[in-house]
């Protein structure tokens, strides 16, 4: 990549539970997980079945630390951490960064609970590479590395949820994940976060059909997604979060209901990029 590159890349899109299957070619079945790479500067987001993917893609001699950050804990946004291979590289270094438990559970604490028996067989101490355990609070500006910001919000989801605003060299990328909106209404934080965006990341794993049905799930809808574009006027949104049970036809077939309304969305496929 070039110093100046900023580019995103969908390792896993899926949401709730990691699919496979001749119905799940197309758009994958691995569970959320996002890297931004920044020039040189990686950032990944969530730690699904996708991450283990984007590890083996990592040079192994990479200088830089890599930064994860996490939404949240739910099984299917952490599945894959444990088997991420930079962890056990003792010349990398990985600075894990969460605010959803902020004054419950330190991002330490949280991470010794994903990995110990009877869950897993090894606790993190297993992990080679050094590890830093990083804790902030809904509303906090991270800045991981020179010349990049992010802002961050908490989402409306059970046990709460992290939002994510990227900001480098002039452009953004917004990561929104696991929220849930309320009829009739466009959620100020996620606006906050997502204004004049280059690339707006939006969960969108239900038709507005199905909301009342899943009402307090924690998850949204295409339809909000494009409401929230408009009024924020981004210039390219991406649907990801796709529930486990949409097969490929089914996501094309609401990929083409949308992008009628909205020309500049696209359901997210795992192993895809765009470059801003």
């Amino acid at each position: 990549m070039s110093s100046s590159e900023f580019r995103v890349k969908f390792w896993g899109t899926r949401g709730s539970l990691p699919v496979s299957g001749a119905e799940h070619a197309r758009f994958g079945g691995n569970t959320i997980s996002v890297e931004v790479s920044c020039g040189d500067e990686t950032l990944l987001f969530d730690a699904g079945s996708g991450l283990p993917v984007a590890g083996l893609s990592i040079d192994r001699n990479r200088q830089k630390p890599l930064h994860l950050f996490m939404s949240h804990f739910h099984y299917d946004h952490i599945i894959g951490l444990p088997f991420f291979c930079p962890l056990f590289n003792p010349r990398a270094s990985v600075n894990v960064w969460s605010g959803n438990l902020a004054g419950q559970m330190t991002t330490k604490e949280t991470l010794k609970e994903i990995m110990r028996p009877p869950f897993f067989p090894v606790s993190p101490d297993i992990c080679a590479a050094h590890v830093r355990c990083n804790d902030f609070k809904a509303g906090d500006v991270i800045e991981p590395f020179a010349g990049a910001r992010l802002k961050t919000g908490m989402l409306n989801h059970p046990g709460g949820a992290i939002g994510y605003r990227i900001e480098w060299q002039g452009r953004v990328v917004a990561i929104i994940t696991d929220t849930e909106h309320k009829p009739g209404e466009l959620d100020e934080t996620v606006l906050a976060l997502i204004q004049g965006a280059d690339l707006f990341v939006y969960d969108g794993a239900f038709d507005e059909d199905e909301m009342e049905k899943f009402k307090g799930f924690g998850h949204s809808s295409w339809q909000q997604a494009i409401r929230l574009a408009r009024q924020a006027d981004v210039r390219q949104t991406a649907i990801f979060h796709h529930a486990p049970t949409r097969t490929d036809e089914a996501l094309e077939a609401m990929e083409k209901q949308a992008q009628a309304e909205l020309g500049s969305l696209f359901f997210a496929r795992d192993l895809q990029a765009v470059s801003l």
